[in-house]
């Protein structure tokens, strides 16, 4: 089975193009991924079946030889320090909605910082 790597791949239209290692150029579509795989990063090396498409050659039957590292994954916070700042975002989260029972919204200054802490760590756990 030819072997390549992906050049890029479309997540919301559901195909991309991967660079096979005798050079050629061959259309991957999302029904090819292996069962649960929704998405490959660039880079990412795969073992493919070749199909004769309309447009070309069509990789088939994908396998995922190994996986492009995530840059995010790599940096992200150790789970110790993750729990503490999860902590204290609890502790804000708490004087916020302390706040909105009495109807009153958080001042500005206080809003800001919640929706900052909570952007860092949904980026964090999502990484």
């Amino acid at each position: 089975m030819p072997v390549g790597k992906v050049k890029w791949f479309d997540t919301e239209k559901g195909f991309g193009f991967l660079a096979a290692d005798d050079g050629q150029e061959v259309f991957l579509h999302a029904s090819a991924l292996p069962e649960g795989v929704k998405e490959v990063k660039p880079g990412t090396r795969l073992e493919f079946g070749v199909a004769d498409g309309r447009r070309g050659l069509q990789a088939l039957s994908v396998r995922i030889l190994e996986s492009q590292p995530s840059v995010a994954k790599a940096s992200r916070k150790n789970a110790d320090d993750m729990a503490i700042i999860v902590e204290d975002l609890i502790k804000l989260l708490d004087s916020a909605s302390n706040g909105l029972r009495k109807g009153r919204y958080p001042e500005r200054e206080h809003a800001r910082k919640v929706a900052s802490v909570l952007r860092h760590v949904a980026d964090e756990l999502d990484a």
